[in-house]
């Protein structure tokens, strides 16, 4: 099966990445290594996210949300650094640096981090072995309730950017995962790329300004992010009504997946 072979080769090499990159994790001098775990356990999440339901995911991705969720405030700190190092702060910044790697080291002795890769090994076994049928009707219907909830989503002005923010990213990165089904147009992927970007833009300030109410020496930088959190939520909102109006549009040649036959 084309497509079981596919998700095979996709989690086989996330896994390979993900071992290098915890394996990085203690380096002080590895400014990547941090960066580099989480995007590996997004991926494989939005690789999970349509196979819930088969034997061995809700285990796995349970394991990997919780890794997740773990390294949120790393990752959160490790781009203050880098924004503090931008604007020169070396005090704040270094004090900051001794904070990551306390942290940094304290996560690679967490049971958690030695469980992940034996699950994913263990299911990556488990699903070469039974290959399941109805693995691409699993899928595409997943993928179509995930830009349905995103239409939705972005058709309501009230809805809070933040939950948003996290269903964009979690479609950006199931449409990379399975390009094989073609739901949304060229043009929607790339403004969602987009939206994406602007978000997290958006979201870093949002965060680095909340942290600054609670952290005296970042006060001086308070007026300068509040102005940057507005700019960034203007041109949010433009790239998410540039989103709405490609996903709303999507012409019905391109929004179908290839034939499911040739998928099996």
């Amino acid at each position: 099966m084309v497509l079981v072979e596919s998700i095979i080769t996709q989690a086989r090499k996330l896994e390979s990445a993900l071992n290098q990159a915890l394996l990085r994790l203690p380096d002080a001098t590895d400014h990547e290594a941090l960066h580099d775990v989480r995007i590996n356990l997004r991926r494989l999440r939005s690789l999970l996210r349509p196979l819930r339901g088969t034997p061995g995911v809700a285990q796995l991705d349970d394991a990997a949300a919780k890794l997740g969720k773990i390294t949120t405030p790393m990752r959160d700190l490790e781009v203050l650094i880098t924004e503090l190092d931008q604007h020169q702060l070396t005090w704040q910044a270094n004090t900051r640096k001794t904070e990551l790697q306390s942290r940094k080291l304290a996560l690679t002795s967490l049971p958690l981090l030695i469980r992940l890769p034996t699950l994913l090994h263990a299911w990556l076994n488990m699903f070469l072995i039974t290959k399941h049928r109805h693995t691409k009707h699993r899928i595409a219907h997943q993928i179509t309730q995930q830009v349905k909830q995103v239409r939705l989503a972005l058709a309501d002005s009230y809805y809070d950017r933040h939950r948003l923010r996290l269903l964009v990213k979690h479609l950006r990165y199931v449409v990379d995962a399975y390009p094989q089904f073609r739901l949304i147009t060229p043009d929607a992927i790339a403004h969602l790329k987009t939206a994406q970007s602007t978000l997290g833009h958006w979201h870093d300030h949002v965060v680095w300004y909340q942290m600054a109410e609670h952290q005296q020496d970042l006060w001086p930088l308070l007026p300068q992010w509040q102005s940057a959190i507005v700019i960034a939520q203007e041109n949010a909102e433009a790239a998410l009504l540039l989103l709405s109006q490609t996903l709303s549009t999507t012409d019905k040649k391109h929004a179908k997946y290839h034939n499911p036959n040739k998928l099996a």
